[in-house]
């Protein structure tokens, strides 16, 4: 389907330089075609520019903190910068922290060790199982899923009125949907958690790559985020944020660089001071590639411009939902509506489709590389489905006739990185598949569909 946009807007919004653009991958129907990778809210592809950076680094590296060497020395200041400009692109407060993990599931659950005693948690039922499961150690209040921003502005109110008024308490909340994509009102409900003396953490594992994050005017307590969804592989997160309860709290792991000073006492014990720093909760060798990664997207996204970046996925936005506007099979997903702000993330089911069918054709016969399921977040898809979900059915069958409820979802996701004739393929091969049906035969192996190679062509 051809785009309302005009063509110099595709030229003026040029895709970022990823690797893999230029990889093929064999089609079951034979021959190969260049891989469209359509599951950014997964794992982005790295930016060229961050594997330039950590491959001009990588015969420095060397061990980080108390190192005499020369390459001790450089690696030690290079993670250290990586954490200053860490948080000037998240825009922190001046005495904010900013601590390194390995992912949002880490760093949330880092928090949630450091939460004072007696914290109540409130959370909405809407979140990626990162966000809703770890405060295992505290009283949680799971929030029904509100249908408009201003509703769960709302809700929250309400349900922190009902709270205790002088202990501690904390929300936790998405930017951007893994799901749906929608923008979640961060700023209006920090100011709700904030007037009934609560705290805010934000889930920024989907917003960090598609827009600007200003801690300081969003005014959340701390945000999370992964390297790998911000085009930075080498497995580290982020917990930025205010000090104190992590400063307050027992370090998330015990051991070297979390200790200031380890003494032996007389009854044969030990005493041990901890840092009062980021360094608290960083035991080990930290993962200085990673850290430097992040801090390499980080200044690569700044400088792209987000107006720039958002403005490009707002037009691929665009293509998708035009491109199968006219496929009645397709049904988008949505708590806030279909015209709702939202990032480059889009769930979908199809009438008369197994999800997994679905996705398994597009990836086999056209190249396409979706996700389908319930991308982590079981309370979500229930909602959204209208149904109990399930993780799988049987491939080769309907997930659900028309009319009748589906019991998983397709999500296509896209970024900085995407090109047009990706999300152009992606709706041609939709649009085929709808009509003509998959020219394969899939089998279920392993919980997957994946092509039965044994078998004939469903065309032929």
């Amino acid at each position: 389907m051809p785009s309302s946009t005009p063509a110099a807007d595709r030229t003026v919004h040029a895709p970022l330089p990823v690797l893999g653009r230029d990889v093929t991958v064999p089609l079951v129907t034979g021959g190969e075609v260049t891989y469209a990778a359509l599951d950014y809210a997964a794992s982005a592809p790295a930016l060229q520019r961050v594997w330039d950076d950590v491959a001009a680094y990588a015969p420095y590296y060397g061990s980080v903190h108390r190192g005499a060497g020369y390459l001790s020395q450089l690696s030690t200041d290079l993670f250290e910068n990586a954490r200053r400009t860490v948080a000037e692109f998240l825009d922190c407060r001046g005495d904010d922290q900013v601590v390194f993990t390995r992912s949002t599931t880490d760093s949330l659950n880092l928090l949630a060790a450091a939460l004072p005693a007696g914290c109540e948690v409130f959370v909405f039922e809407t979140e990626h199982h990162a966000s809703l499961l770890p405060w295992r150690g505290a009283r949680v209040t799971y929030l029904d899923a509100p249908s408009s921003p201003r509703q769960a502005v709302a809700t929250l109110e309400r349900a922190l009125a009902c709270r205790e008024p002088h202990g501690p308490a904390l929300v936790c909340v998405t930017g951007a949907s893994n799901v749906t994509g929608e923008l979640w009102p961060v700023r209006e409900l920090a100011a709700a958690a904030h007037a009934h003396g609560a705290r805010i953490v934000l889930d920024a594992a989907q917003l960090a790559p598609h827009h600007p994050l200003s801690v300081r005017e969003l005014d959340v307590d701390w945000v999370a985020f992964s390297g790998h969804k911000l085009y930075a592989p080498f497995g580290a997160g982020v917990l930025a944020g205010r000090a104190d309860w992590l400063r307050e709290a027992d370090p998330y792991l015990a051991g070297g660089g979390a200790s200031r000073r380890v003494t032996r006492r007389a009854d044969g014990g030990v005493d041990v001071e901890w840092h009062d720093t980021a360094a608290r909760h960083e035991a080990g060798s930290p993962n200085v590639i990673g850290a430097y990664a992040v801090a390499s997207a980080c200044k690569a996204l700044a400088e792209a411009g987000f107006d720039t970046l958002v403005a490009r996925e707002e037009y691929l936005i665009r293509k998708v939902r035009e491109g199968l506007a006219d496929v009645p099979q397709v049904r988008f997903l949505s708590l806030f509506g279909d015209d709702a702000p939202r990032v480059g993330v889009l769930s979908f089911v199809v009438d008369g489709w197994n999800s997994s069918h679905f996705a398994a054709a597009l990836s086999a016969e056209y190249g396409i590389g979706v996700r389908d399921g319930l991308f982590c977040a079981h309370p979500l898809l229930r909602t959204l489905l209208g149904s109990d979900p399930q993780t799988q059915g049987e491939c080769g069958a309907p997930e659900a006739a028309p009319g009748e409820k589906s019991l998983n979802a397709i999500r296509v996701s896209f970024g900085a990185g995407t090109p047009d004739e990706h999300v152009d393929r992606f709706v041609t091969a939709c649009r085929e598949l709808v009509r003509d049906g998959a020219r394969w035969n899939y089998r279920t192996e392993n919980g997957r569909c994946v092509p039965d190679t044994s078998a004939v062509p469903a065309s032929a």
